[in-house]
């Protein structure tokens, strides 16, 4: 996608847009449909997930986040989470998700990538529930189960989303514009070109929260 930048956006919060914010705009708001009141779980609070968070809430939407570490869920509140849930402290997040919920969520996105977190949010959707998978799966472990019985038994949809269309653009940079859509709050530090390669190795270590943006040259 070739978009032209707004000018009242600067190079930072453009940069932390990235492939993460515009792909979680489109499975927010065009894929899983989420709308004021509505309860979104969003699985994972790393880029994706916390653009997720951040976009569910300029919809007027309330929304659990996942994860396994503290700062990243402590991170998800401050742009909004109304509830989180440390999965690794307990034995059954998707029953802890249906019960902040009050019965389930209307929307769940998997922003990881994980055949356990898949299960995880199918299973905590209520009836008529969307789980959207944006997370991409490690190599040999695309093929996930899923609770096919809870699919068919509470009509839920399964939906996969991958990036968005240019034409979408305008539509999330009117947001960001009006204020209710802040992605410069996603930018976690900033570095130079020099660290970025150390930052680009560490990466699977999953350390830290938020985005991190070289910024000088």
């Amino acid at each position: 996608n070739l978009v032209r930048l707004p000018d009242e956006i600067e190079f930072v919060t453009a940069s932390s847009l990235g492939c993460r914010f515009i792909t979680s705009f489109r499975a927010v708001k065009e894929q899983a449909k989420v709308g004021p009141g509505h309860w979104i779980a969003v699985w994972g609070c790393g880029g994706v997930g916390l653009s997720a968070i951040m976009i569910a809430k300029g919809l007027a939407a309330r929304v659990v986040a996942i994860d396994i570490a503290d700062d990243k869920l402590e991170f998800a509140r401050s742009l909004g989470a109304d509830a989180v849930v440390n999965s690794a402290d307990i034995s059954d997040a998707a029953a802890a998700v249906k019960d902040l919920t009050g019965g389930g969520a209307h929307a769940s996105i998997d922003a990881l990538g994980d055949p356990d977190v898949v299960f995880d949010s199918i299973s905590c959707l209520r009836k008529r529930g969307k789980h959207v998978q944006i997370g991409i799966m490690e190599p040999g472990r695309h093929r996930t189960p899923i609770p096919m019985d809870l699919v068919i038994g509470r009509e839920l949809e399964i939906i996969g989303s991958h990036g968005m269309q240019a034409h979408k653009y305008p539509e999330m940079f009117e947001m960001i514009r009006d204020g209710g859509l802040q992605p410069e709050k996603l930018v976690g530090k900033t570095v130079s070109l020099s660290d970025g390669a150390e930052e680009l190795m560490n990466m699977n270590s999953f350390s830290g929260a938020g985005v991190t943006v070289i910024t000088e040259f």
